[in-house]
């Protein structure tokens, strides 16, 4: 158990809901999900934990996203992420050595300051050395005013991808074909749009439906929240470069309490609180265009893997065949470029 400024892993009250897996034989991607080593908060979660919160839901590849894990702690401070690269693609080799390990790191989604400019191409540069499964980056923008709700480090103002050093180190992205993970709340959403008209050739991904935030100052406003939330979806969906993840919406600060309540939600319980999120996403950029994704070990705060991954497969049977398998696996396939690796 893991425990700090109230957020904890509850192993027995987790392990009181018990789902079988719907449809196990799916074939599925999970396009976001940490390792964790070194973190105060997150307990050790490398491949064995992965592997058993996954078992039962046929998931083949995943990738992982920077969470600031194993950076160097020495040397110049812009290769200093390379740090994280490197050990994910150490952890990616052996677990494909291992015997009956079923999930294999299909791509990695590294760290890097954008705001360095020009300069951020050997940092790109470093990450690609360091592992044939390097994808792209995320810089995180998240900001708000008020002090009970998180800010990326360094990050003075909601716009820090309109700012101009910004987008010089965004243009070598672009131009090396790496993709950007986004990490923004709701009420920053323009400000990607922005960005996304700006440099049409980029791929972009925006991570956990665009986090419509609950806590703080929006705790008890969900219905206001969620029309700007779903204004700005609009508004991105728009842009044909962004691509959006669909999940992340059981974190804390996103203010539905599950982590709170006296009983873990179940996959009905869930989708009948956060169903009309997920179905305003793929409404607006189609199923073409999203991915569904576990952002676990964070979301285990609030929930199972096999519960979460119920969810999404409840909220998928509406689509087609072909729609479905998109959702599961085939967008985050294309845009991670995951046949590149055996």
């Amino acid at each position: 158990m893991a425990e700090e400024g109230g957020l904890r892993f509850r192993e027995d009250w987790l392990a009181e809901v018990v789902e079988d897996p719907i449809d196990p034989e799916r074939r599925i991607v999970d396009p976001h999900f940490h390792y964790f080593d070194e973190s105060e908060l997150f307990p050790h979660y490398r491949p064995p934990e992965l592997q058993r919160d996954t078992a039962g839901h046929g998931i083949e590849q995943a990738v992982f996203v920077q969470c600031h894990e194993h950076r160097y702690t020495d040397g110049p401070e812009h290769l200093q992420p390379v740090g994280e690269t490197e050990w994910v693609e150490r952890l990616a080799q052996d677990a494909a050595r291992i015997p009956g390990q079923a999930v294999q790191i299909g791509a990695i989604v590294g760290e890097a300051r954008l705001s360095l400019g020009s300069r951020i191409r050997e940092t790109l540069e470093a990450h690609q050395a360091a592992s044939p499964r390097f994808r792209g980056i995320r810089d995180v923008g998240i900001w708000d005013a008020s002090p009970e709700i998180d800010s990326g480090e360094g990050i003075e103002g909601p716009n820090l991808y309109g700012e101009a050093a910004f987008r010089e180190g965004f243009a070598e992205l672009d131009r090396m074909g790496l993709s950007f993970d986004a990490y923004q709340y709701h009420t920053q959403l323009p400000f990607l749009a922005d960005l996304a008209r700006a440099f049409p050739s980029a791929t972009i991904v925006l991570d956990h439906l665009g986090t419509p935030l609950g806590a703080g100052p929006y705790a008890g406003r969900r219905e206001e929240v969620f029309l700007e939330w779903e204004k700005g979806i609009r508004d991105v969906a728009s842009c044909p470069n962004i691509v959006m993840k669909l999940g992340g919406l059981a974190m804390p600060w996103n203010g539905f309490g599950f982590h709170q309540a006296d009983k873990a939600p179940t996959s009905d319980e869930f989708v009948a609180v956060q169903g009309r999120y997920y179905e305003h996403a793929i409404e607006c950029f189609g199923p073409s265009r999203c991915m569904f994704e576990s952002n676990f070990p964070v979301d285990r705060l609030s929930l199972s893997y096999t519960v979460l991954w119920n969810a999404f497969k409840k909220m998928a049977r509406q689509y087609s065949a072909d729609e479905q398998a998109d959702l599961f696996a085939g967008t985050a396939r294309r845009v991670y470029r995951l046949d590149a690796i055996a």
